[in-house]
């Protein structure tokens, strides 16, 4: 009779994503992982299925918790340039607790070239996020917001790809009124 499980799941997927965040993929080892979760290396192994399994999981973790905060603040009553710049706040001053950086930017960068199965999770993130926006985006059209020249479609695709390079510059080591002088840029496109 195979042994119960005498750790909780998901507090080791949350603590691996933590590492992977910091380091990345390949640089965090599965002693890293150990360390992180407080798992023994069986114990990963047993649980996990490895490294790129528990990766996954991780990655999913991240990507579902940041998907849920966007789609509760885009489906909210505020107006969309308030939105747009809670979005770009998050970029620009994040949790201090948080890992410099994205975990999808990150494993964007790192992985999405070679490796089919992340990659794939990475571009059904990222048409979810620009779905959510686009909704807020037309639906804030409609309301007499946005102009009715603005292309809800572009200004989502725009608004990730800022937020995708605020990350980067974070990650950099950009200061912050660096970063603030890119979202008040951003803003200024609406």
């Amino acid at each position: 009779m195979a042994r119960p499980r005498t750790f909780e799941e998901d507090a080791a997927v949350e603590a691996a994503m933590r590492a992977f965040w910091r380091a990345g993929y390949e640089a965090t080892s599965t002693q890293d992982l150990c360390a992180a979760t407080g798992l023994g290396r069986s114990s990963v192994y047993n649980a996990f299925a490895g490294k790129h399994d528990l990766f996954r999981r991780a990655l999913r973790r991240y990507m579902d918790q940041r998907d849920a905060a966007l789609a509760e603040l885009m489906d909210g009553e505020l107006p969309v340039r308030e939105k747009v710049a809670t979005v770009l706040g998050w970029a620009v001053a994040p949790d201090p607790d948080d890992p410099d950086g994205c975990l999808v930017v990150n494993s964007m960068i790192e992985l999405g070239p070679r490796d089919a199965e992340i990659a794939e999770m990475l571009r059904r993130d990222t048409e979810l996020r620009v779905g959510i926006m686009r909704a807020a985006f037309e639906q804030a059209r409609a309301r007499g917001e946005l102009a009715p020249d603005k292309d809800p479609l572009a200004l989502a695709r725009f608004v990730t790809a800022t937020v995708s390079g605020l990350r980067v510059l974070a990650r950099g080591g950009a200061d912050r009124a660096a970063l603030e002088s890119v979202a008040r840029t951003a803003l200024g496109v609406l």
